[in-house]
């Protein structure tokens, strides 16, 4: 639940990143999807970290 949270809130702050430097909609994208592939990873590693204090 947590990574899909992560993924969502990543692209969507990548999006927005990417419109304030004046990005066309491919670099909106590229940047979505970089944002919202590092913010999965660190989603997954507070899972697991998580699950481990349990």
């Amino acid at each position: 639940m947590i990574v899909i949270a992560a993924i969502v809130i990543g692209a969507l702050l990548g999006w927005r990143r990417a419109l304030a430097l004046g990005g066309n909609r491919r670099d909106r994208a590229q940047y979505a999807a970089a944002f919202a592939l590092a913010f999965a990873v660190i989603g997954l590693f507070a899972t697991v970290i998580i699950d481990r204090m349990m």
